[in-house]
């Protein structure tokens, strides 16, 4: 099953006998918008979202308090599996994530949902703005609420072997297989750190910015596309391959798009917000993977 969705193939989906249910993921890396003001998920999804969806957060239903295991630790199962029941997710239910275009936090509902179990959960290409159909506003929602309201699921989430590194297990991976470093280049090189206290990279990792897996439009590249670019950073099925990012954020996108190219990948979740809280691990800068 592809792991991707098109606009005109989710509007079909809804008008099947067995519609998907609809996360709606809007978050952003950046704390402020251009007017100052904190990004509001929220406040996005009550303007308009796509009729039916459920809104979820990433920062207190996809992740945990940030800490010593970075800024978006792997969520309390608990609270993930209760977020999800309530926007109805059961097991045998499809699932399609969307965020408002870039497609990060959508991956990131994706993997989770991957990650514990559920088998069929899908992230809509190139997001909200992908979209032509009409969206629904929270106040029509709320009117609507006994129609629309989807009924409790019964996920429970049982997390998969292998799929997660942690600090060690990324290390000993960018010596022993290929661990990708999903941020954008200037970061991986240490030349900018807007965010975490160190800049650089994990020694041995691969500078592969996930921005290069999606075209003008935010849409991922075809296939092909994606298994020759990562095969030219010798990421192929016949090798373990590993990816992390800032927070674990974007390199779920990255770990999105390689299951597109048809190539399994763990994610490091705690990424460089863990590696660099611990003073004692090393640090690689430059375009040199060492």
């Amino acid at each position: 099953m592809n792991a991707i969705i098109s606009a005109s193939e989710l509007a079909d989906a809804l008008r099947s006998e067995r519609p998907p249910v609809l996360l709606d993921v809007r978050w952003q890396l950046s704390t402020a918008a251009a007017s100052g003001q904190p990004f509001d998920g929220r406040a996005a999804y009550a303007s308009g979202h796509i009729p039916g969806a459920v809104f979820v957060d990433l920062d207190r239903e996809l992740a945990s308090t940030p800490g010593p295991r970075g800024r978006h630790p792997l969520p309390d199962l608990d609270v993930f599996g209760a977020a999800m029941r309530r926007a109805g997710v059961s097991a045998g239910t499809p699932v399609v994530a969307y965020d408002g275009g870039i497609g990060w936090a959508a991956a990131r509902a994706w993997w989770l949902l991957r990650w514990t179990g559920h088998p069929d959960v899908r992230v809509l290409d190139g997001g909200l703005p992908a979209w032509d159909g009409p969206l629904e506003a929270e106040a029509e929602a709320e009117a609507e609420a006994e129609a629309s309201a989807p009924a409790e699921g019964d996920f429970v989430p049982k997390p998969a072997e292998g799929a997660v590194l942690d600090a060690d297990g990324a290390a000993a991976l960018a010596r022993s297989g290929v661990l990708l470093d999903a941020r954008a280049g200037e970061r991986y090189r240490g030349e900018v750190e807007p965010i975490d206290p160190v800049g650089g990279h994990i020694p041995g990792a691969l500078s592969a910015p996930t921005s290069d897996n999606v075209d003008a439009d935010g849409r991922f590249r075809p296939a092909a596309e994606l298994r020759a670019r990562f095969g030219e950073l010798g990421a192929t099925r016949d090798v373990p391959v590993g990816v992390y990012c800032g927070s674990g954020v974007s390199a779920a996108h990255e770990v999105l798009a390689l299951e597109v190219a048809g190539i399994p990948a763990a994610l490091y979740v705690g990424s460089w917000s863990e590696w660099t809280s611990d003073p004692a691990r090393p640090v690689a800068v430059g375009p040199d993977p060492q």
